[in-house]
């Protein structure tokens, strides 16, 4: 197992360095490397768990039958997002009645054949836990089965001359923005460039999309349309701007003295712009005067991912640490402090490459962190679940997202360089299927939204900026995705108590020497070297 860490860690590196725009000789060196470490790390694999067959067409009627190996529970959780008001009043009352058990502990066990349900054992609907089970295994049968059949077609926008670090939706519109300094809107019926928005002079790094009430207040005080819509970019040039699409124009441009590493709107009061920097800096702007409301050492390093929730709001950091925020709509300090859980309780602490990324939901936060599986951070408990994302340890989770009842796992596989989108059903988190397509690139960042007929459209963003299109299944135009399982993933949430021996092996090995690289050069000073293949850094330069 030594050697395969080693083998992972240098083609982790790799995939970094690739992201960069210029190349020490040393850098170019370890490039060329890859085609031979990848085909060691196959073949060292081959050899410690032999030739298994895990992934399969769906339609395959024999893999079909396989049976889940693991009793899975119920959750406690509802299917669609408590209403903001809940979410803190859910907190005092489990304050006062003591820490639940987390939900993935949680199981509902059927009574004896035969026997009769007592009265204080049915829910509101007079099920039985019994036939609450069956009615959830008949509805996640039902959305296995339909996503078995999902079609899609795809389709390229090309304009950015860099990679693309994040995408948005707006109505018909996809707005796009790329370390080549760029925004760009692009109009997704005829997959076309609509305006490129440039005033950037370093790499925009991330994008919101304030509410459509907050856009109409900001455009009557500019004398624009009640219907116009605004976009937020950050960039490592260290500002925010405001971007009125109509119009194509920057409206406003707030210098935050941090390059801007994340960013969203919090929809509360007034309005807030929260912003991430690079030093761990979490900083709170007033929508209605863009004046500066607080700024906070939240983090030790850069912050990599911050989502709102209603009045809550959520920042992570790339050494593993996550926050949890209430908004509290003061023109001074909004945003109070409610837990911090650092990256020894998420498990997370020195392994997510600069690559942290997190979706809340509920009581729940969904974290991707660069490896093989979704941690599930409890934030009011401190609770960790894992949910598998790969059933090699060799794959790399980018970005998590939701979509309604939908949540999707980029998966990279560092030893073969295949991409796939991978689906799970919420609130459940159980596996549906894997979506990949021929030459795939890597899926840096991600976007949805559906159609006023329900049909899903995506968008994926990385070395290429693709727009999925969902098909009807009974057409007849071919799909350009093609939809398999992995029955490696047929699991429920793994439990753990800080990080398992799998997490340890694979955090432990990213400080470990890169040895046998070549070059015989001295290793900068201050671990440069380690610095250069963090993912985050690689973006920025």
């Amino acid at each position: 197992m030594g050697e395969v860490r080693k083998l992972q860690k240098k083609l982790r590196q790799i995939e970094n360095l690739e992201i960069k725009i210029n190349l020490s000789p040393e850098e170019k060196f370890k490039i060329s490397r890859k085609a031979e470490l990848r085909s060691r790390l196959a073949e060292l694999q081959l050899q410690l768990s032999g030739p298994q067959q895990t992934l399969g067409i769906v339609g395959d009627g024999n893999k079909e039958k396989m049976k889940r190996q693991v009793q899975h529970a119920l959750e406690t959780l509802p299917s669609q997002t408590p209403p903001a008001a809940k979410i803190l009043k859910g907190e005092t009352e489990s304050k006062a009645a003591g820490t639940p058990e987390p939900a993935a502990r949680q199981r509902v066990v059927a009574p004896p054949a035969g026997s009769e349900v007592p009265p204080q054992s049915r829910d509101k609907s007079g099920c039985s836990p019994e036939q609450l089970l069956q009615q959830e295994e008949a509805e996640f049968s039902t959305l296995k089965t339909s996503w078995e059949k999902a079609r899609f077609r795809l389709r390229l926008l090309e304009g950015h001359s860099d990679i693309v670090t994040s995408v948005v939706a707006v109505d018909n519109l996809v707005v796009s923005g790329s370390r080549d300094t760029t925004v760009k809107v692009w109009h997704v019926p005829t997959a076309t460039e609509q305006k490129n928005l440039g005033g950037h002079t370093g790499g925009v790094t991330c994008l919101s999309v304030p509410p459509p009430e907050y856009c109409k207040k900001l455009a009557w005080s500019l004398s624009l349309s009640d219907k116009e819509r605004f976009i937020l970019s950050g960039s490592a040039d260290s500002h925010v701007k405001i971007w009125a699409l109509s119009i194509g124009q920057c409206v406003k441009s707030i210098y935050t003295f941090n390059v801007v590493t994340a960013l969203c709107f919090a929809p509360e009061g007034d309005g807030y712009i929260i912003t991430g920097s690079d030093g761990g800096k979490v900083q709170a702007w007033s929508w209605h005067t863009f004046q500066n409301c607080q700024s906070v050492n939240a983090h030790q390093e850069a912050v990599s991912s911050i989502q709102s929730q209603g009045p809550l709001v959520f920042s992570g950091s790339v050494e593993g640490g996550v926050s949890v925020w209430e908004n509290q709509c003061s023109d001074r300090e909004p945003l109070k402090l409610l837990h911090h859980w650092s990256g020894q309780v998420t498990g997370i602490s020195g392994g997510s490459d600069g690559r942290l990324k997190l979706s809340p939901r509920g009581d729940r936060v969904f974290l991707a962190y660069g490896r093989a599986w979704i941690k599930i951070l409890h934030w009011r408990t401190g609770m960790i679940s894992r949910l598998t994302n790969h059933s090699s340890i060799t794959g790399v989770t980018d970005c998590v997202h939701q979509t309604g009842g939908l949540l999707i796992g980029s998966c990279y596989d560092l030893a073969n360089g295949e991409s796939s989108l991978n689906l799970f059903s919420l609130p459940q988190c159980r596996y549906l299927a894997s979506l990949s397509w021929p030459d795939a690139p890597r899926i840096l960042c991600f976007a949805t939204w559906t159609t006023g007929s329900g049909d899903h459209r995506w968008v994926t963003g990385g070395r290429d900026l693709i727009v999925w299109e969902q098909l009807p299944s009974s057409g007849k135009q071919r799909s350009d995705v093609t939809v398999k399982r992995d029955f490696g993933m047929e699991s429920t949430l793994l439990e753990s108590e800080g990080d398992t021996e799998e997490d340890e092996e694979t955090d432990d090995y990213e400080d470990n020497e890169d040895e046998g690289t070549g070059g015989g050069g001295a290793r900068p000073e201050g671990g440069e070297e380690g610095a250069s293949g963090s993912w985050l850094r690689c973006v920025l330069q």
